[in-house]
């Protein structure tokens, strides 16, 4: 019995030392395949069918709400570790509902961008378009899982499975949605400045 609590107490100790490392791995693979996109975005740019346009207002609309998402998320991981369970569950459902908004957002930024006739495929469409919404959409892939880990969290949270002196799980969610707003905010000012 002794053994066997032992055993399970190390595997505990060993997932802890191992999940962290294993999320940066996973998130240094994502900016490099963003980093290739962008990249092929700038050499593309010679091209002679190289439509420049503005940003749709949505995205700044967009924008705003992420970086609000990851304040409150902050925020309900201080509140977490302060015992206050409450005030952290109320401010990561309202990181879900902000993250939400973003991805309601960046639909509107979609159709603000077809309304000017700008399209993603079809005879219409350009190579700069393409590229934009393209990019933006792989982004829109990552917030979903994001979306689909503060899900994780939440349900964990009305679990009673965090504590102040046990948040791994709540820590890699804030990790991975935390990287995936500073992601969105180096695209949107890539998009700003390269055009």
């Amino acid at each position: 019995m002794v053994r066997e609590q032992r055993i399970e107490e190390e595997l505990v100790i060993a997932k802890k030392k191992t999940a962290k490392p294993m999320l940066w791995i996973s998130m240094i693979s994502m900016v490099m395949f963003f980093a290739g996109l962008t990249s092929a975005y700038v050499i593309s740019m010679e091209r002679d069918d190289w439509v420049t346009f503005n940003l749709p207002q949505s995205f700044y609309i967009s924008t705003f709400l992420i970086v609000a998402s990851s304040i409150t998320l902050f925020f309900s991981q201080k509140f977490l570790k302060n015992d206050k369970r409450q005030l952290s569950l109320v401010m990561v459902v309202i990181t879900l509902l902000l993250g939400i908004g973003f991805i309601w957002q960046q639909y509107v930024g979609f159709n603000q961008l077809k309304s000017v006739g700008l399209f993603f495929t079809g005879p219409e469409s350009t190579v700069s378009t393409s590229f934009i919404i393209g990019i933006t959409f792989m982004h829109i892939l990552h917030l979903l899982a994001g979306v689909l880990v503060l899900l994780v969290v939440i349900y964990n949270h009305f679990k009673y499975k965090y504590k102040s002196d046990n948040m791994l799980g709540f820590e890699l969610g804030a990790i991975f949605w935390h990287f995936v707003d500073i992601l969105w905010i180096y695209l949107f000012f890539f998009f700003y400045f390269i055009r």
